[in-house]
C-alpha cells in the first residue's frame, strides 16, 4: 500500500482531473497521506527488529521490496514534506495549465521515492531510480518554455550518464555476487572489498543525483520550475537520492577501501565550500536556495563516509531536518516570487511588513538551515561535525565548520535584504491562506523537531546501529 497507493494512484489523477479539479487534488493529497500513514505503521515493527518484506521468483532475483528502520525512516521524511508540498500547490499551481500533469508527475514522483527506500534489488532500485529522473525531467520543463526545456534537459541528462555509469557498477557486483538482490550482494562480499572501480561507477550515479561538485550545475537551473517542484527536488525527494542510496549500498551492503572514507568526505567538503561561496554572490532567490542545497548536501555525504556512527546518526537527522527547513524556504520563497514577480533579490526589500508571516516561516527555516539551536538542524549538523572529529577527521570537519558559518552569512544576507532592506514601490501581500499556513506548518514542525529531538535522534540511532550491522 506504501508503494502502490502513489505510484498506481498517480495514474487515476489526469482522468479524475477531467471532471473534477477539487477530487483530483483531493485524491493526490490522499495517495501520499496513505503513504505517509503506512510508513508510520510500520514503525513498531522495525523497530522490534522485523524486516516485513516482498518477494516474488523472476529472472534477476526474487527479493522486491523490504522495510528497515532506513527505509521506514527515508520514507516518513519524503511522504510528510511531500504531502505538505501537495497542499501548497493547490492554491500555488491553481492558475497554471497543465494541473493534470503536474498532480500525476507529483504523485508519481513521491511513489517513486517510495519505491526506492524499500528497494531490495539493484534492478528494482534502478527502475525506480530512473522514474524519479522522467518525473523530475517534465517538472522542471513543467512552464514549456525554450529555457525551461533545455534546462530539464540538461537536468536529465546530467543525472541519466550518472545513472547509467551506476549500472555499469551494479553489473559489476551482480557478476562476482550471482545475484542483483542486497542479502545476497551482502553476504558474498562479508570478507572481501569492492573494487574502487566500482565504487566509482556508482559514486558517479550518487554525485550525479544529489548535486555534488563536479555534477551539480543541473540544480541550480532548475529552479526554473515551479517553487512546489523545486521543493520536491531540494527537500523530500530527488538530491536525497543519492545520499540514501549510498548508505544502503556503500555503508548498509558494500564494505569499500578506507581510502574512500578519505575521498568522499573531501569531495563533499569541497562541494559544500565552492556551493556556500556561490549562494554568497547569487542574487536570483530560488539559485541561492538551490546552492545552499548542494551544500548541506555536503553534510549528509560526510555524515555517511566518515564511519562513525554519530556522524552517521547525524547524516540521516540531517536528511528530515534540512527536508522540513528547506522545504520551507523554497515555499517562501514561491510566495515571494508570486506576488513580487522577480526572483531578483535586489528588487526586493521590506517585506516583512506585507508578508509578517511568511517572513517569519523563512527566518526560522532558515535558522534551522544554519544550525542554530534549539531548532532541529542545529542537532544535525553537530552530530556530523562531532562525529567527523571522532572519527579522526578534524581538517574536513573544520572545512565543513567553515562551511556552516558561510550558510549563517548568505541565508541573513538574503533575510535582510529581501524582508528587512528599503522597502520598494511595488507593494506584495501576504500569500493566499493555504500557501501560508504550509510554510508555517513546516516552520512549526522546524522548531518542534528540534524540542522534541529524541524520538527522532533515538530512531535515527538505532537505524543506523541496524544500518552497520551493530544490531539485528
Amino acid at each position: 500500500m506504501l508503494i502502490a497507493a502513489p505510484v498506481l494512484g498517480s495514474c487515476l489523477l489526469p482522468i479524475l482531473g477531467r471532471y473534477s479539479a477539487r477530487a483530483r487534488n483531493f485524491f493526490s493529497l490522499l495517495a501520499v497521506l496513505v503513504s505517509f500513514l503506512c510508513a508510520l505503521a510500520l514503525v513498531p515493527a522495525v523497530l522490534k527488529g522485523h524486516l516485513p518484506a516482498i518477494a516474488l521468483d523472476f529472472g534477476f532475483g526474487h527479493e522486491l521490496f523490504v522495510a528497515d528502520q532506513l527505509a521506514v525512516f527515508m520514507a516518513l521524511v519524503s511522504s510528510l514534506v511531500g504531502a505538505v508540498i501537495i497542499l501548497y500547490s493547490f492554491d500555488y499551481i491553481s492558475h497554471y495549465p497543465n494541473q493534470n500533469e503536474y498532480y500525476f508527475l507529483v504523485v508519481l514522483f513521491l511513489g517513486s521515492m517510495m519505491g526506492l527506500v524499500f528497494a531490495a534489488n539493484l534492478i528494482v532500485l534502478y527502475v525506480f531510480w530512473e522514474l524519479t529522473a522522467l518525473a523530475s525531467w517534465r517538472l522542471i520543463g513543467f512552464f514549456r518554455e525554450p529555457v525551461c526545456v533545455i534546462r530539464a534537459d540538461k537536468a536529465f541528462l546530467m543525472t541519466f550518464f550518472g545513472a547509467l555509469l551506476m549500472l555499469i557498477g551494479f553489473l559489476a557486483i551482480q557478476q562476482t555476487a550471482g545475484s542483483f538482490d542486497l542479502s545476497a550482494i551482502k553476504l558474498a562480499f562479508q570478507n572481501r572489498t569492492v573494487p574502487d572501480y566500482v565504487v566509482l561507477l556508482i559514486l558517479a550515479g550518487l554525485f550525479a543525483k544529489s548535486a555534488t561538485l563536479p555534477l551539480q550545475t543541473w540544480l541550480p537551473d532548475a529552479g526554473i520550475a515551479p517553487s512546489p517542484v523545486t521543493a520536491l527536488l531540494h527537500a523530500a525527494v530527488l538530491v536525497k537520492i543519492g545520499v540514501y542510496v549510498y548508505a544502503r549500498l556503500l555503508v548498509a551492503t558494500l564494505p569499500i577501501a578506507d581510502i574512500w572514507h578519505v575521498i568522499v568526505p573531501a569531495a563533499a567538503g569541497l562541494s559544500a565550500i565552492v556551493a556556500g561561496g556561490a549562494a554568497l554572490i547569487e542574487t536570483d532567490l530560488k539559485r541561492i536556495i538551490a546552492y545552499s542545497t548542494i551544500s548541506q548536501i555536503g553534510f549528509i555525504f560526510l555524515g555517511f563516509a566518515i564511519n562513525n556512527q554519530l556522524a552517521a546518526a547525524g547524516a540521516l537527522l540531517y536528511i528530515l531536518m534540512h527536508g522540513l527547513a528547506k522545504g520551507g524556504l523554497f515555499l517562501c520563497a514561491g510566495i515571494i516570487e508570486q506576488k513580487t514577480h522577480t526572483k531578483d533579490i535586489t528588487r526586493m526589500g521590506g517585506l516583512i511588513t506585507t508578508m509578517p508571516i511568511t517572513a517569519v516561516s523563512f527566518l526560522i527555516c532558515a535558522f534551522s538551515v544554519m544550525g542554530f539551536p534549539p531548532l532541529g538542524g542545529f542537532f544535525s549538523k553537530y552530530g556530523v561535525i562531532a562525529g567527523a572529529v571522532a572519527g579522526g577527521q578534524p581538517w574536513i570537519a573544520l572545512a565543513f565548520v567553515a562551511t556552516a558559518i558561510l550558510t549563517i552569512v548568505y541565508l541573513l544576507r538574503v533575510f535582510v535584504i529581501v524582508f528587512m532592506g528599503p522597502a520598494k514601490p511595488e507593494t506584495a501581500a501576504e500569500g493566499s491562506p493555504l500557501m501560508v499556513f504550509s510554510v508555517a506548518l513546516l516552520a512549526f514542525l522546524s522548531v518542534i523537531s528540534g524540542i522534541f529531538i529524541m524520538p527522532s535522534f533515538g530512531f535515527a540511532e538505532t537505524a543506523v546501529q541496524q544500518m552497520m550491522g551493530l544490531i539485528k
